[in-house]
């Protein structure tokens, strides 16, 4: 059975749940048989880019990724605000203000660092119960609670006619369209999103990602290896713990390690190459967070 990453470069028109399944269905092509597999961070169908989808153990880190920093770029279109913040949805407001590139650039640090945001009505979160945007599609009035997120940076990348283009680095549970509507109305006008694109999801970048097409030749008879990334690539942004045979026994059976001279923090602990588990340190001793279930290479 595969462990590890696939990094899906996810056109428009797909969605995440889909984008799971044609990894599925490629793997049944390619006769690995039922494999566990699941993705790393919603991307909406209107959105392409960076999909991370893991198979089998990896999966144990996809709560991780699902926390994980992002980053898009995007294109917000002044003069019209929709329901749904983006293409789909129905005209809600217009207006002839047509915000300058030195006027973008001096809202943009109102947008920097900690922030708050009210999600869109077309989102997820759910209202009693429900999701909001099966309520909005209803008709119903949407009310959602403003959330604090935090955008670590805000940059211009182009500014053409009615339209800029932005890239943005942001924290989990940072909603885009919601980002362009309020810089929008910083700036005295109303926008909507016409282009979304992730650049990056946790430690996956757009380089690694790969195409449908690439995708699947693996079902027609390529080597999955060729499109695959090792379980440790997604834990490249903490630092590795190196244990004996000894303490990777212990951490397997889910005991804790003492006496270790590691800063407090979590760490991937390894024996050689092979991930045994997440482990988080304290005051010298190691706690398993999540372990993996991955031969060693001896075996």
């Amino acid at each position: 059975m595969p462990d590890g990453w696939i990094i899906l470069d996810k056109p428009v028109g797909l969605g995440s749940t889909q984008a799971v399944g044609a990894v599925k269905r490629v793997c049944r092509e390619a006769g690995l048989g039922k494999v566990k597999v699941g993705h790393g961070g919603t991307l909406d169908p209107l959105a392409s880019g960076v999909l991370p989808i893991a198979l089998g153990e990896a999966t144990k880190l996809c709560g991780r990724m699902l926390d994980a920093s992002k980053e898009y770029a995007f294109t917000v279109r002044f003069g019209t605000e929709t329901d749904s913040l983006d293409l789909e949805g129905a005209v809600i407001a217009q207006s002839d203000v047509r915000p300058t590139l030195a006027e973008i650039a001096a809202v943009l640090p109102r947008f920097t660092g900690p922030i708050e945001q009210v999600p869109p009505a077309y989102s997820a979160i759910k209202v009693d119960g429900q999701r909001a945007y099966d309520l909005a599609r209803k008709g119903e009035a949407v009310e959602l609670k403003p959330r604090a997120v935090t955008i670590h940076s805000l940059t211009i990348e182009s500014v053409l006619g009615d339209a800029a283009t932005l890239v943005a680095h942001v924290s989990k549970g940072t909603y885009i369209r919601s980002l362009a509507r309020d810089i929008a109305h910083a700036l005295g006008t109303v926008g909507h999103v016409t282009m979304l694109h992730r650049l990056r999801a946790g430690p996956f970048a757009e380089i690694q990602a790969i195409s449908l097409d690439k995708l699947n030749e693996v079902g027609k008879g390529a080597a999955l290896e060729n499109v695959l990334l090792p379980l440790e690539a997604g834990l490249v942004d903490i630092p590795a713990l190196n244990l004996g045979p000894e303490q990777a026994s212990m951490v397997r059976q889910g005991r804790v390690l003492t006496g270790l001279t590691q800063d407090d923090g979590l760490y991937w602990a390894r024996l050689g190459p092979v991930p045994v588990a997440l482990v988080e340190l304290s005051g010298g001793s190691a706690t398993v967070v999540r372990g993996f279930n991955l031969p060693d290479v001896a075996e």
